[in-house]
């Protein structure tokens, strides 16, 4: 076994604070504190300095961590390779997501992996992207599927393997009767005009729309703000703007709205990866559980992005 203090360490440097690594290990900040100091004191180095109130990695921290991610891939492997003998797959798969994939995909993946294996359970989490690494990190979960943006790990990161999924398309949410409704396609730049329905500042959905309105040659006009898929669609529904929602997003059957499907080059999507911790792959049923998402992905009307 890896000494449980080099985890806690691998934890503090991806959470940034003593306080927030207590809070992803389930500790107390003392406890947390305690096992580093017994770390540093049995290496005979210091880990941690005061940083004003918090505190930053040392050099030989830096050092130990650059070591620490080999050995936990490492560790990885063997975890999978006694996994191996295990034909029964017995155990606990633990899944993470983001709320789209939550709802539209993780689901049918846990029955899957039950019906295929009644030994193993199955545990799901909702969890935006960047937390889904973090759970990672902590051994909190074996599998992530995550929208990808700016402030998520490089696929470099050496701690993960990050692999694309799928594009999910976004399409032009507008009510039953407007005049775009009924098309088959259109050109992101005929909602010019519309009064439009934003996510909320400094999410990655808000960019998203902005971004593709500017490739299209305009800068929406917001009329309203909103979270929530349902809660955007039944702003549409009342008539008071449009939207994009992806492809993947399941929306209230009795809503009077439509999906107009989006034409251009390119068309705006987003990109969706999958994540687990480096080496974890050799795990037989965490190996299964990305091959069944695949084909679950390849079903959802999504585009395949390998």
């Amino acid at each position: 076994m890896i000494d449980r203090r080099l985890h806690v360490l691998r934890v503090l440097a991806a959470q940034g604070t003593v306080t927030a690594a207590a809070a992803a290990l389930d500790y107390t900040p003392s406890a947390v504190s305690h096992q580093l100091r017994s770390l540093a004191h049995d290496l005979g180095v210091t880990l941690l300095e005061h940083d004003g109130r918090g505190v930053r990695l040392t050099p030989a921290a830096r050092v130990l961590l650059e070591h620490t991610d080999e050995l936990f891939e490492r560790w990885e492997a063997i975890r999978g390779e006694l996994a191996a003998v295990d034909e029964e797959r017995s155990g606990t798969l633990r899944l993470c997501g983001f709320s789209t994939a939550a709802a539209a995909l993780l689901p049918e993946l846990a029955v899957r992996v039950v019906e295929r294996h009644p030994q193993c359970a199955v545990h799901i989490i909702e969890a935006d992207p960047e937390e889904c690494f973090d759970l990672l990190v902590a051994d909190k979960a074996d599998l992530g599927v995550v929208v990808a943006t700016s402030s998520l790990p490089p696929r470099s990161d050496p701690r993960f393997e990050q692999q694309s999924l799928f594009d999910d398309p976004l399409d032009l949410l507008v009510p039953v009767g407007h005049p775009l409704a009924g098309k088959e396609s259109v050109p992101l730049s005929e909602a010019a005009d519309e009064p439009w329905i934003l996510d909320r500042p400094g999410r990655p959905h808000r960019q998203l729309v902005l971004t593709a309105c500017a490739a299209a040659g305009f800068s929406p006009s917001e009329a309203h703000q909103s979270a929530e898929w349902d809660t955007g669609a039944a702003l549409v529904a009342a008539g008071l703007g449009v939207a994009l929602v992806p492809r993947l997003a399941r929306l209230p059957d009795d809503y009077r709205i439509a999906r107009v499907p989006l034409r251009g080059d390119p068309t705006p999507s987003r990109h969706v990866l999958t994540g687990v911790r480096r080496g974890s792959l050799r795990q037989p049923i965490i190996a299964e559980a990305l091959a069944e998402l695949r084909e679950i992905a390849d079903r959802s009307g999504a585009t395949a992005s390998r």
